[in-house]
């Protein structure tokens, strides 16, 4: 039963309890991009803080130990809190729509996954306040840096990513029961919009790789509290034993962050040059393609751990092979904007940056699979560089295209396009200026994760942090955007982004069905 069908007996829900007891799709969607951005707001104002530190040598602002607190959080909130819960949030919201189904198969567990994240962060924020302060070993939580030198807040930090866990493998079921039971008549698997399959297929990740996480955090809880040694090498544990568990979690864990972006932006694309997706069914398989092999790389992140020669090769090969099917969802993206009749208004200007971006980054990754090369990049900002244009102009350009592209249908009225192009140049330009100089930095051999830096690298990272600054001030100005939308404005038109020639490209695909309409006969 949906929220509708208690309302028509019993009055609309009042107030809070609308949200709190919610079974809607939309509502529950709307919850999850709001948590998100809330989260983002707190993850970047962490970020900030590193960046202000490094905007000169010399310890200035902060602590070396409160410095490695910010970087531990600022990657645990963002990745976790910001970019799943935002993606959720899109799946939560145009999925039912997008298949033609009334809601999300499982209403009820839905709002249960939504409301153990609040409680899942308040508790991880919450270390920032304990004795010994927050996690300070990285967000990869190395062990046994985290189990035997951890400060005491590790069991809540434990804890809190148990239940983020659990709330990522109920919305993943929730996603695949509605996707494989819920479509409307004739729509079949390779008739859905990509932005339905990309999810489908994040999903089954989601369900193969939040539970090893699990067992890496069970470990440490025992390694810590009950006297076991899985990676305490004095009881006859191994450290490295750690990395390849949380690694084979964690390569996954950062093409779930990226395979919706890559739904989202397949939707757009389309949309703003006017024409078909170009070779619907290969961007299908390739996104197949990706997510089996995101689980066969996963060592490239341990070359300098001492892996035999033969695990280096193959997991360089494996890592370069992903190289494939993503170059061919970049040939297809290009294909599609080829002789279109395309617009530049804010959902295309980031779904092109997206595009053009990420491909730095996957150049940047290219270089870091190549293992005897990784032995020099290794923890240096480098890595740095890499994932970040990875996840920025990836991950959150992403969710940006996404949030522009559907704010009138999810309000019913257009943004302000003006704000919103301004909103995406600063914000191109502050991200480029943040990130790029890193690559020179980690070249030139500047350690990440260190709050001081020798002399030859003040400028890049004067500059580094000018952008981060920028970037970061930038994203008040979206929320002033949301807000105002939201608010009111110009009433939106039942097909928004109709071209100025009249052409109606609203579907990414050969699909029957505009991605809106409602289909006939749901049953």
């Amino acid at each position: 039963m949906g929220s509708h069908a208690q309302d028509h007996h019993h009055g609309p829900a009042k107030g809070i309890s609308r949200w709190l007891f919610t079974t809607n799709h939309k509502d529950i969607g709307s919850m999850y991009l709001i948590f998100s951005f809330a989260m983002f707001l707190i993850g970047g104002a962490m970020a900030m803080v590193i960046r202000a530190e490094l905007f000169q040598p010399g310890l200035q602002i902060v602590e070396p130990n409160f410095f490695n607190q910010m970087t531990t959080m600022h990657g645990l909130i963002m990745v976790f809190g910001a970019v799943m819960p935002a993606f959720v949030g899109l799946a939560n919201w145009m999925l039912p729509l997008m298949v033609g189904a009334p809601d999300m198969a499982l209403p009820r567990m839905n709002n249960w996954s939504f409301w153990l994240l609040p409680a899942a962060f308040l508790m991880l924020l919450s270390t920032l306040f304990m004795p010994g302060g927050a996690p300070n070993f990285g967000w990869t939580f190395y062990a046994p840096l985290s189990t035997t030198y951890g400060p005491p807040s590790t069991t809540f930090f434990i804890f809190a990513v148990h239940i983020m866990g659990v709330s990522s493998i109920m919305g993943a079921i929730n996603v695949i029961a509605t996707i494989l039971n819920m479509r409307a008549p004739g729509m079949t698997l390779m008739k859905m919009p990509l932005f339905v399959w990309t999810w489908l297929i994040t999903a089954f990740l989601l369900i193969a790789v939040m539970p090893v996480l699990a067992g890496v955090v069970t470990m440490m809880l025992m390694d810590i509290h009950f006297g076991t040694s899985f990676f305490d090498a004095a009881g006859g544990g191994d450290p490295v034993l750690f990395q390849h568990i949380f690694w084979f979690f964690g390569h996954p864990e950062v093409y779930i962050m990226i395979l919706p972006a890559f739904g989202v932006v397949s939707q757009i694309i389309p949309a703003f040059a006017r024409k078909p997706l170009f070779g619907y069914a290969s961007m299908v398989y390739a996104v197949g393609a990706i997510a089996i092999l995101s689980f066969l790389v996963w060592a490239h992140h341990m070359f300098t751990v001492g892996i035999p020669l033969f695990g280096q090769l193959f997991f360089m090969y494996a890592t370069m092979l992903i190289a494939v099917p993503t170059g061919v969802k970049v040939f297809n993206w290009v294909a599609t904007m080829f002789r279109g009749s395309m617009t530049f208004e804010a959902p295309m200007l980031f779904s092109v940056a997206f595009v053009i971006l990420f491909t730095i980054g996957g150049f940047s990754g290219l270089m870091l699979a190549i293992a005897p090369a990784d032995f020099q990049y290794h923890d240096t900002y480098f890595v740095v560089a890499h994932f970040h244009y990875v996840l920025v102009p990836g991950a959150i350009f992403g969710i940006y295209a996404a949030v522009y592209y559907w704010l009138p249908k999810w309000t019913g009225h257009m943004y302000d396009e003006v704000l919103a192009k301004t909103h995406f140049w600063m914000s191109f330009v502050g991200m480029n200026l943040a990130f790029f100089p890193m690559h020179f930095l980690g070249l030139a051999g500047m350690p990440r994760r260190i709050p001081d830096y020798a002399l030859q690298f003040s400028n890049f990272n004067m500059i580094s942090s000018i952008g981060a600054f920028m970037f970061g001030l930038t994203q008040l100005l979206f929320l002033f955007i949301v807000v105002k939308c939201a608010l009111g404005g110009p009433k939106a038109p039942a097909k928004p982004w109709e071209g100025a020639e009249g052409l109606e490209w609203e579907v990414d695909s050969p699909a029957p069905y505009h991605t809106f309409s409602t289909p006939p006969e749901i049953k």
